[in-house]
């Protein structure tokens, strides 16, 4: 009997369905051809693996692993691992997608991939993760490679997980390969600026939106959503530069001050916190959903896929939204934000920032040459204003919003890339 994908669950909307009708709507303005429409849309490969692990408890358990290197005519694919429940090949297929696009928006040469485990890392020992990552890695060792499929962190994963991949692939090959993953601690190769590369992309793009809607950023207002790497990042660099962060939240609920949360003092609560702001003093606590709704000039959405849906978008009341995760509003929700008149920077833009760095990351490894922080930091600007520019730039010649123009751009670069290489 052949594989049958699982099918989407009818009250959720399906990541990899939003994705496909904005791209659709992309390629009927460029008028791309059937033929090139097909080869942009399927995905060059996807590998589905299982990986048995022996647990703490002496007994072996078997996880599903995937893999989906959506597109390498631009270069080497490009992707994050996710460690999540939730985790399924639907929303790795979107992922990989996404990632074609948001490479070919910031120009940068590579292919988009995704990878993820179905797993829970908040149930699981620091042994029994690195058993995973070490299974998962071996299971895709024809996969990877610093010329072929290069990984990097995402939910549930970060640098420690990724040097496990790195000393595994490397142990495979006889010899150390620091570029065949990127986000690594520094001590291995990883770069100086990985960390708040995110987060610094979405500072830029709400700062070059917040220039076009005439919002000073010193007397504007700005939520959170989602207080991990990407969402306090965003928000101590958002607060450096004026913006009053009226609310954040994080899994244990949403905390709102409207006078501005101290950033920094929330950070270091988290931090000490085991990773949670539950019980943090410097704001009220409101029911999470609740703070996309705020009246404030920013809405960052910096947590999951499908948050703004047509259920609760017509409670926004943000004048922009700067999309810091991946996927975060659907497409249900894309007409409703449009006729209401709110900019929305959209993820495979806004969120970037750090994929540029994870590629000067490969590079410094490639040519064994460390870049300074204010280097990094200066190039990753250029880069995710210049990208900006471009995606506005395209918005008023086609009349579209920012997240089509992103996609007509992205899907643009690609097809005329296979159009000159004149093979498939």
């Amino acid at each position: 009997m052949s594989y049958i994908e699982p099918a989407p669950i009818k009250d959720k909307e399906n990541p990899l369905e939003s994705m496909m009708q904005r791209f659709d709507k992309a390629v009927d303005l460029l008028g791309i051809s059937e033929e090139m429409y097909h080869i942009l849309k399927v995905p060059r490969k996807q590998v589905i693996v299982g990986l048995p692990v022996m647990m703490d408890s002496g007994q072996i358990k078997t996880f599903e692993g995937y893999r989906v290197i959506h597109s390498t005519i631009l270069g080497p694919s490009k992707g994050g691992i996710r460690f999540d429940p939730d985790v399924n090949l639907d929303e790795v297929r979107a992922l990989a997608a996404w990632m074609t696009w948001k490479c070919a928006v910031v120009d940068i040469p590579y292919g988009g991939a995704k990878g993820g485990v179905a797993c829970n890392p908040r149930e699981m020992s620091a042994g029994e993760i690195e058993r995973l990552m070490r299974a998962y890695t071996t299971a895709l060792l024809d996969v990877f490679g610093p010329d072929q499929d290069i990984p990097a962190p995402d939910m549930g994963t970060g640098p420690r997980e990724m040097a496990w991949l790195m000393d595994e692939y490397s142990k495979s090959k006889g010899m150390t390969i620091p570029a065949v993953v990127t986000g690594k601690p520094l001590v291995l190769g990883g770069s100086l600026g990985r960390t708040e590369a995110t987060g610094r992309g979405v500072m830029v793009s709400a700062l070059a939106g917040m220039e076009k809607l005439r919002i000073n950023p010193y007397r504007a207002t700005a939520v959170v959503q989602g207080f991990g790497n990407v969402g306090s990042h965003a928000a101590l660099l958002l607060r450096e530069r004026g913006v009053a962060i009226h609310a954040i939240s994080d899994i244990s609920g949403a905390y709102y001050n409207d006078k501005g949360i101290d950033i920094a003092a929330a950070v270091a609560y988290r931090d000490a916190n085991k990773g949670s702001l539950e019980g943090f003093s410097g704001a009220e606590q409101i029911p999470g959903d609740d703070l996309l709704t705020l009246p404030v000039d920013v809405l960052v959405p910096a947590a999951k896929e499908d948050v703004i849906t047509r259920k609760n978008v017509a409670g926004i009341q943000a004048k922009m939204i700067v999309e810091g995760a991946n996927g975060p509003t659907s497409f249900k929700a894309d007409d409703i934000i449009n006729e209401k008149g709110i900019m929305v920077v959209p993820d495979i833009l806004a969120n970037a920032g750090g994929v540029t760095v994870s590629y000067f990351e490969w590079v410094q490894n490639r040519i064994g040459y460390k870049w300074t922080l204010e280097r990094i930091n200066r190039r990753t600007d250029r880069i995710m204003q210049d990208s900006f520019d471009k995606v506005y730039e395209t918005s008023l010649k086609y009349k579209v919003s920012l997240r089509i123009a992103a996609y007509i751009v992205a899907i643009d670069k690609v097809s005329s890339t296979y159009k000159f290489r004149g093979g498939f």
